[in-house]
């Protein structure tokens, strides 16, 4: 199967919360990232998700919000993910900037070039990925 997201977190449900409405599922990436997402509880039927189930974590790449530098600030966005910038890719008007995380996943974002150059994006630079687990989509192997 082919996808447009441009996140493909592969991996294996580490925590499972089961709510009135909705679940929240934490996939561990085999380098230790780690991806939270909201689901209903119908998905979490429908997938038969469990803990120690394969799972893969999906997030189209202009979901993503950057942090330049190391922190400092608090946000409600479930999924903060710290890394570096491994590399980035100018068009016209927006960039794809890749993070290199801790344990070696890439989360890609696409920002304008005018947020790059506000923030100072380059490789080597720490940054942080910011992502919303409502916007994290998750698969099961068939």
């Amino acid at each position: 199967m082919k996808i447009s997201a441009r996140n493909v977190f592969e991996g294996q449900i580490t925590a499972l919360r089961d709510g009135q409405v909705n679940a929240e599922v934490e996939v561990t990436t085999p380098g230790g990232d780690r991806i939270v997402a909201i689901v209903t509880e119908g998905s979490v039927q429908a997938l038969g998700l469990a803990v120690g189930q394969p799972a893969i974590a999906y997030v189209k790449a202009p979901w993503v919000m950057l942090l330049a530098g190391e922190g400092g600030v608090r946000f409600s966005a479930r999924n903060q993910l710290a890394g570096t910038v491994d590399s980035l890719h100018k068009g016209a008007v927006n960039s794809d900037v890749a993070i290199r995380l801790t344990g070696g996943s890439l989360v890609h974002a696409v920002i304008t070039n005018e947020a790059v150059l506000e923030l100072g994006l380059k490789p080597g630079v720490p940054a942080c990925a910011l992502i919303k687990a409502s916007h994290v989509v998750l698969g099961v192997p068939a």
